[in-house]
């Protein structure tokens, strides 16, 4: 039993390991250096799939009366992949750094007696998720998303899982990319490996907040490869790889299909429906809730930590949202980014405004979330909108994560300590939504494989809206029962669940082996 980790582990490496050679193809060639990468077809904007055969046929033309010509224009191609291709990995960077951020609001937001296992769960989510995500979860998401255009590579990615319903192709899995081998040894597919393992993470680490303070750490092993191999992924694919769901416009006339521009529902969602199926498998924390059932206060411990962590993650995600146009040459990242800003300060302002209308005191704790709330509710929406509109989704955000809060934990009795399951899926779910309503028509053309711009509800596209909804259900339903399902198994097999005297005394020795604060007496609960 012990050994279990290990065992899942090896297991996994060896079969998809495998699976590298099994799917590995002779054509088209892959780039590991970039040598080929970037000339006079990526000189100026194209469909997303690259120079047209037309385009081509042109450029050839080119090539053989002004030679001098095309090798400026060669130069030019290749420097604005370059371009594309450096800002892609320091947004990556800046995602990477909002995992310390995530750290320090949930430590903050928990018990001292428990902070150095809280830490660790942050901290070890990070190595095991990118292990989960390069052994099989990239391939499983983006296998049959290429080319990657605006990075100038990536066509070997070209082979996903389809099925044949209603005369209408689904795509359901990538099968290219298993541990990064074969023809993915590619400069453009490891960079976009990069920028979408720090999605992932974010994904995976939201749970963490939700099942702190009485989470075995065996468990969590176990669970940080299920997400990030296998959970994850799936939904990623349908939206972002190609799959069936982003093809809901070319299929049905559904808008563009469904749309997250940078993870309200990938991320958010698929992270906080997580949470939400963990939470209420591993049972709330001792003493949460009297004999009468009404819950009880347990503050955390350093608030300042907290606030602090969530600075962290409105920094990074500029190179969340931004970094999302995967090109440091489309000049919309400049209205991504102040939409992102605006949304986040919004919510953060309604969440104090509405504790101190309700209680009759501002909560910061309740405001650091609020922002955050606002930040997961833009995500999806931030490059199709307007700055009004990034306020209006922001404070809306910032009401509902206060509302989301004590319905979770009142009515549903889910405990949650950091409210990570109103933060991120709550409001994971409303910016996709958003989006579907407020998305103005400036942007987004050929997005997806439909023409023309992207407009929400406000803006006359029913149909879009409709798609919204449909991606949301299906990222609920699936990720929810498929979570709660592993959990309740993986509770026989690897119990879920500290005994009731470590989680008395803290998680630090018993599961970590570390005190995070050794000169405290952390042997006696404050309740």
């Amino acid at each position: 039993m012990k050994r279990l980790p290990g065992i899942l582990l090896a297991i996994t490496l060896l079969l998809f390991c495998f699976a590298v050679f099994a799917f590995a193809g002779d054509a088209p060639t892959p780039d590991p250096i970039g040598a080929n990468s970037g000339g006079i077809g990526d000189m100026v904007g194209y469909a997303a799939n690259g120079p047209t055969a037309d385009d081509m046929k042109a450029i050839d033309e080119v090539r053989k009366t002004e030679p001098f010509a095309v090798k400026v224009a060669d130069a030019v191609g290749k420097n604005r992949i370059a371009i594309n291709i450096v800002w892609t990995l320091v947004c990556g960077f800046l995602v990477m750094f909002m995992q310390a951020g995530f750290a320090m609001a949930e430590t903050g937001f928990t018990q001292a007696k428990n902070a150095g296992h809280t830490m660790a769960m942050n901290f070890m989510v990070y190595g095991l998720g990118l292990l989960g995500y390069w052994l099989c979860g990239f391939a499983l998401q983006m296998g049959g998303a290429g080319p990657f255009a605006s990075l100038g590579g990536g066509a070997t990615m070209n082979s996903e899982f389809t099925i044949s319903l209603f005369g209408k192709d689904f795509g359901l899995f990538g099968m290219k990319g298993f541990c990064l081998g074969g023809d993915a040894y590619d400069a453009a597919i490891y960079t976009m490996f990069l920028f979408q393992m720090v999605f992932m993470d974010t994904t995976a680490t939201i749970p963490t907040g939700s099942m702190a303070e009485r989470w075995t750490m065996k468990s969590f092993i176990v669970y940080a490869f299920f997400i990030s191999a296998i959970v994850y992924p799936l939904y990623g694919n349908w939206v972002w790889g190609g799959g069936w769901l982003s093809a809901l416009g070319r299929n049905f006339g559904l808008g563009h299909g469904h749309l997250d521009f940078a993870g309200s529902s990938v991320v958010h969602l698929t992270g906080g429906m997580a949470a939400l199926a963990g939470a209420i498998v591993l049972g709330p924390r001792l003493g949460k809730y009297g004999p009468d059932g009404k819950p009880r206060a347990i503050p955390g411990h350093h608030v300042p930590m907290a606030v602090v962590g969530c600075f962290i993650l409105a920094f990074g995600w500029f190179g969340f949202n931004a970094g999302s146009t995967l090109a440091g040459s489309d000049f919309r990242i400049g209205v991504v980014a102040t939409n992102t800003m605006l949304a986040g300060g919004a919510a953060a302002f309604s969440s104090w405004l509405y504790m101190s209308m309700r209680y009759g005191k501002p909560d910061i704790s309740m405001s650091a979330n609020g922002m955050l709330a606002g930040l997961v509710a833009i995500t999806a929406p931030c490059a199709f909108v307007t700055s009004l509109s990034a306020v209006i989704i922001g404070a809306i955000a910032g009401v509902l994560v206060c509302i989301s809060v004590f319905f979770i934990e009142r009515t549903l009795k889910v405990d949650d300590p950091v409210g990570a399951v109103s933060v991120h899926g709550v409001n994971g779910a409303w910016g996709v939504i958003a989006l579907g309503l407020f998305a103005d028509g400036t942007y987004g053309d050929g997005l997806n494989g439909v023409a023309g711009t992207v407009k929400g509800l406000f803006y006359g596209d029913s149909s879009q809206f409709v798609a919204q909804v449909i991606g949301t259900v299906t990222n609920m339903i699936f990720v929810f029962v498929v979570m709660y399902a592993f959990f309740k198994v993986l509770d026989k097999i690897v119990p879920l669940r500290v005994p009731a005297g470590l989680e008395m005394e803290g998680l630090d020795q018993s599961e970590v082996a570390v005190t995070a604060y050794p000169e405290f007496n952390l042997t006696k609960s404050h309740r």
